[in-house]
């Protein structure tokens, strides 16, 4: 019983060291989002950190238009990234998990 106690706690150390990794690597995978128009173009991690915004300088000219323009595009880039980044770290996870029963829907 605690040899398998100590194997599952072994894997557990090792899920979490992996998904430390992960997290460091989703700092190098970049996602891009431009308006339908073009306009405005954004570009995050997939830790949903900015890394870029190139505005059009048409946009420049109405305050209001760019305000907008920013929180439609930056909110679908953070959806993206959002995705990338739970599917991949739940991959992780899921793949360093011990074989509990019941423990494999919460994956799902």
């Amino acid at each position: 019983m605690f040899g398998d106690l100590m194997g599952m706690m072994g894997k557990l150390k090792e899920t979490q060291k992996k998904v430390e990794e992960t997290k460091k690597r989703l700092d190098t995978v970049m996602v891009d989002e431009k308006s339908a128009d073009g306009l405005l173009k954004v570009t995050l991690t997939a830790n949903r950190i900015i890394k870029s915004i190139d505005i059009d300088e048409q946009l420049l000219q109405d305050k209001d238009q760019l305000e907008d323009y920013l929180i439609l595009t930056l909110n679908k880039a953070i959806g993206k990234a959002t995705a990338v980044n739970e599917a991949e770290l739940a991959a992780v996870a899921k793949e360093g998990m011990p074989n509990i029963p019941g423990m494999d829907a919460m994956f799902k």
